[in-house]
């Protein structure tokens, strides 16, 4: 079973920083494409960032220059440095991150429970 947990949600003004953190755990033989991804209530769940496992990384246009992607691969860990908040950044975040269980199985794509970031004064 693999489990990923993401954590570092929080109420926040807008202006200010924080930052998620999703780990992975359980069966795992290596990690490839971590990225997150986030949603507000009544919309399609939109991508935010993506990093490989090479640490190339992909922004949306809307979080560009103002969030930032890492990963820590001997933590199979992935963050997400939020700076210069706004309201319309306020949802739920998601992680995803493609999994290969063992050396012989293919990658599966799995999926956190979510962190709620609100964005308010």
């Amino acid at each position: 079973q693999v489990q990923l947990v993401e954590s570092g949600g929080d109420l926040v003004q807008p202006g200010g920083s924080l930052r998620l953190s999703c780990a992975a755990s359980g069966s795992i033989f290596s990690i490839n494409a971590m990225g997150w991804y986030r949603q507000v209530p009544g919309k399609q769940r939109e991508w935010v960032a993506h990093i490989s496992n090479g640490n190339s990384t992909n922004y949306a246009n809307s979080v560009k220059g103002r969030f930032t992607i890492s990963r820590d691969n001997a933590k199979n860990t992935v963050y997400l440095q939020m700076n210069s908040l706004k309201p319309e950044d306020a949802a739920v975040y998601y992680c995803n991150a493609d999994i290969r269980r063992n050396s012989w199985s293919g990658v599966f794509n799995y999926w956190g429970q979510g962190t709620q970031v609100t964005v308010s004064s």
